[in-house]
């Protein structure tokens, strides 16, 4: 069985959730981080899981621009889904129906919100100043890091 993940990361975070994710499964395991090939061929896998961060509150422009190209044939495979974002509940479950269509959800074997986290040494001062104002803990990291 030949499963594709097919992930889009701005500092790492969902490029790792990937990663481990692929070392769980059994079989050929193939990652393609979006950045690099924006619209992989789906046709030579039995499986594909997707995963997006949630980047100012949305997902990442690249996955759903993949998503919408690809919905059809996404609905004749294998699909699992999963998002790493930092709120839970039904915060971290809105976005997931936002990120996610509900054809694409309901098709899907697994479904996984991984959490995330604040890399401040890979952010812009931009980044950095909208973290620090959006979570107040943020501060506390940028000090630790």
């Amino acid at each position: 069985m030949k499963t594709l993940i097919i992930y889009s990361s701005s500092h790492g975070t969902t490029e790792k959730a990937a990663q481990i994710l692929s070392e769980q499964l059994q079989g050929e395991v193939e990652l393609i981080n979006l950045k690099r090939l924006s619209n992989p061929k789906l046709t030579n896998y039995d499986s594909v899981i997707i995963g997006s961060s949630i980047y100012a509150g949305s997902a990442k422009s690249r996955v759903k621009q993949f998503l919408k190209q690809n919905q059809p044939e996404l609905l004749s495979k294998g699909l699992g889904l999963f998002l790493c974002c930092m709120f839970e509940g039904d915060k971290a479950l809105s976005q997931f129906e936002t990120t996610y269509s509900k054809e694409l959800r309901n098709h899907s074997r697994a479904n996984g919100l991984f959490g995330g986290e604040f890399l401040i040494s890979k952010m812009n001062f931009l980044e950095r100043q909208i973290v620090n104002h959006i979570h107040p803990l943020s501060g506390w990291f940028a000090l630790a890091l």
